[in-house]
């Protein structure tokens, strides 16, 4: 093994030695390996530093970039360049090659000029700049100096002109240019934006942040302070400053491009007129979503909230809300009249859809699935959304070896509506201003038949709300939360397995599960600017404790039942943090904390079968087949088939990190270490070693990988190959992975994973 390792090390040296440039770069030339800023001032080494990430940003051309200290874009250009250059060298430079950065390239006093200008924008006037050319042979860097003094500071801010209706609108209270606040364009900028927000939300639909101007005065200080004056410009027209309000609002809900509305009915609701060619939507639910009304000044807020309330409702395909002036002359109240126009184009009413799956999982089940699903925007005309859904699905396990071979079979039947709007006895549809929570009613129906084992019939239903608060947090909460599980039949060989765990056992006779549940995310990834994002999801899941609470008061004889059902009683929570970083917009790198905990409580001793956490699998730790991994050190002997069930828990933590950088425009890859587990929350002899303890972070299954990603936009096929790097279930002094042996199939098909799987893991 050190043998191998010392041959891999030489050959690595000998590559990277290989990959040198100099010989390459021309007579006359120098290559340029960057620059070096210096600020020579007095000021704090905060505001240096914030000053110093700023100006390093506009220093330009950018070198050609290393990876380990080797220039190998700039190598594999050179190389690709070079007469009969081969194919792997033409393929090296396509995909890799960089063109090379000579010094003759940088124009050092342009940038130097560039700099004090940023300098003087920030309020650091009279600055000066040089330049020193650092030459070491065929390789030259420059090293930049900037020599200024302290800072403007803002002494007073005053408004010019407030004999005028807008000035006198203008609010100073919010303002960030305080005094002592240095001279900064950027700043300025932001302060006029500011104040063009305030007004247009006050009514004033013409006007805009360039009207605006502002002038320094240093004459009245000899200490680099000045003020500021701000005022309208001379050329501002007369209508931007004046307000707007709304005199007429018209809907149309079934728009098209050429629409003919002569024979369209207009309903007045509220002083908003819905106008419809029969009836689309019903007008007294549609006003609902309108938040401006008839009379109100201009809010261009308020009209952005009205587009996604109205976008939220999921039958329209764009929305399109604009205004019209109407008229030249100002009204009684001294505001010009506006009319506002909301277009609103609808999808497809009805949707048919039928899915023919090849479905080949990590645990060896490879089967056909079909799916067909109908859909219904727009049921009983108030955006309504109908669906339904039936699945079959047939698997078998082709893999040989201990395991013996399963079959299963499974129908499932969903149904769920969709109110576009809180069902509710108390309206509460304005308290949301962003969008309004769904209602959502679901019921369902699933038979599996795992043929050898047992035939298993369950039942579910649920009632509860869902909704954005902003871009970024959504809520979800369902008070109601049923599902029935009943256990028809089971084969002498699975009773065998039952018998031989009555904690198993425990977790398929509770067969009602009724509760209520609540989930929160928040997700920064759909600001696709953001450096760094960060995704929070987080759900709490209370079951039984209702009925235990009814049962205790009435005191019943059979207080863990109820409808004639063992119910199940429990408490449930997860924590999903994922924290994504850009090295660039294509490099990203990846880690996810997970972390679950069920609580059994009153007659429970384990969380039900379907409410366990499971780990293994695409989605966890790849470097084992799903639901593989734990609890705890536990294994069952020889992988028998009892192990599937056996091999879950009430705890979940796991780790993720990964690094994803592109081949190209569709292949991306990835590399990736997983770390977890999981385990139980009581103690069963059934599964030895199977406990949560204080000796967790020891018995954590970790795997390592390599990926291969097909983005074709619509979605990712992601193939996953992994490692084992420790495997809890192994005595303490031998979990760790010390050798490999590829030659051999079967430490293969022991150690080598691989994953297939629709989408990234996270």
């Amino acid at each position: 093994m050190e043998k191998r390792f010392t041959i891999l090390i030489f050959v690595c040296l000998i590559a990277v030695s290989s990959c040198g440039v100099k010989k390459f770069i021309p007579e006359g030339e120098s290559l340029y390996t960057g620059s070096e800023l210096i600020l020579d001032s007095d000021l704090s080494k905060r505001e240096l530093s914030s000053l110093e990430n700023d100006l390093e940003s506009l220093i330009k051309p950018e070198p050609n970039g290393k990876i380990l200290g080797v220039r190998f874009g700039l190598w594999a250009h050179y190389k690709g360049n070079k007469e009969k250059p081969g194919f792997i060298n033409r393929f090296l430079s396509r995909k890799f090659g960089e063109k090379p950065v000579y010094l003759s390239n940088v124009q050092p006093e342009r940038t130097g000029n560039i700099l004090t200008n940023r300098l003087e924008n920030k309020g650091y006037f009279f600055a000066e700049d040089n330049y020193e050319i650092l030459e070491k042979g065929k390789f030259s860097g420059i090293e930049y100096t900037l020599k200024f003094g302290e800072a403007y500071r803002l002494e007073t801010l005053e408004l010019l002109g407030d004999s005028l209706e807008i000035i006198q609108e203008i609010d100073l209270a919010k303002t960030t240019l305080t005094k002592g606040t240095r001279l900064d364009l950027d700043a300025l900028k932001k302060e006029r934006e500011r104040i063009d927000e305030q007004l247009k939300a006050k009514g004033y639909y013409n006007f805009n942040s360039n009207l605006l101007i502002f002038e320094a005065d240093t004459n009245q200080y000899d200490d680099r302070k000045f003020d500021l004056y701000l005022r309208l410009k001379s050329n501002t027209p007369i209508k931007s400053t004046y307000p707007y309000t709304i005199k007429h609002i018209h809907v149309f809900p079934n728009y098209a491009i050429n629409t003919d509305i002569t024979d369209a009915d207009t309903v007045n609701v509220k002083g908003i007129d819905i106008i419809q060619e029969g009836e689309v939507f019903k007008p007294h639910l549609l006003e609902q979503y309108v938040l401006f009304k008839k009379g109100n000044k201009y809010n261009p807020t308020t009209s952005r909230l009205t587009s996604n309330r109205l976008s939220s409702i999921g039958n329209f395909r764009y929305v399109n809300i604009s205004f019209d002036e109407i008229d030249s002359v100002r009204s009684e109240d001294g505001t010009y009249p506006l009319d506002a126009r909301i277009l609103l184009s609808p999808l497809n009413e009805r949707a048919l859809r039928a899915e023919i799956q090849a479905v080949t999982k990590s645990n060896s089940f490879v089967g056909p699935a079909l799916m067909l699903s109908y859909q219904n925007r727009n049921i009983f005309k108030g955006g309504e959304l109908l669906g339904l859904t039936a699945s079959f699905g047939y698997e078998q396990q082709i893999l040989s070896g201990d395991r013996e071979g399963l079959r299963s079979i499974e129908l499932g039947l969903q149904g769920s509506l969709i109110f576009p709007r809180v069902i509710f006895p108390v309206p509460i549809m304005n308290r949301f201003r962003y969008s309004i929570p769904k209602t959502k009613i679901s019921t369902g129906f699933e038979y599996q038949n795992r043929t050898d084992l047992y035939l298993l019939n369950s039942y579910n239903a649920s009632f509860g709300y869902f909704w954005n608060v902003n871009r970024f947090v959504y809520h979800e909460f369902n008070p109601i939360s049923l599902s029935v599980v009943n256990l028809v039949n089971t084969t002498p060989k699975f009773d065998e397995i039952l018998d031989s765990n009555p904690f198993l056992r425990r977790s398929f006779e509770q067969q009602f599960i009724s509760g209520m549940n609540y989930t929160f995310n928040f997700n920064q990834l759909v600001d696709e600017e953001r450096k760094n994002s960060i995704f929070f999801a987080t759900s709490v899941d209370f079951a039984g404790n209702l009925f235990k609470g009814i049962n205790t008061l009435l005191d019943t004889q059979n207080p863990g039942f109820v409808f004639g059902l063992e119910y199940a009683q429990y408490v449930k929570g997860e924590i999903d943090l994922r924290y994504y970083h850009k090295v660039t917009p294509e490099n990203v790198i990846v880690t996810r904390l997970f972390a679950g905990t069920g609580i059994p409580l009153g007659n429970s001793v384990s969380l039900p079968f379907v409410k366990q956490f499971f780990s293994g699998g695409p989605r966890s730790v790849r470097a084992f087949r799903i639901r593989s991994l734990g609890p705890g050190t536990f294994i069952p002997e020889g992988f028998e088939t009892g192990g599937f069930f056996d091999q879950a828990g009430d705890i979940r933590l796991e780790g993720n990190i990964e690094y994803r950088f592109p081949f190209n425009k569709y292949l991306k890859g990835a590399f990736f270490v997983d770390a977890g587990n999981v385990w139980l929350y009581n103690e069963n002899d059934a599964l030895p070693g199977g406990r949560f303890s204080s000796k967790w972070v020891e018995e954590l299954g970790v795997g390592a990988g390599f990926g291969l990603r097909i983005d074709i936009q619509l979605f990712v096929l992601r193939f996953d190959l992994a490692l084992p790097a420790r495997k809890p279930w192994l005595p303490e002094n031998e979990r760790w992975l010390d050798s490999f042996n590829f030659r051999s199939s079967e430490w293969r098909r022991q150690n080598m994973v691989l994953n297939f799987a629709i989408g990234y893991p996270f």
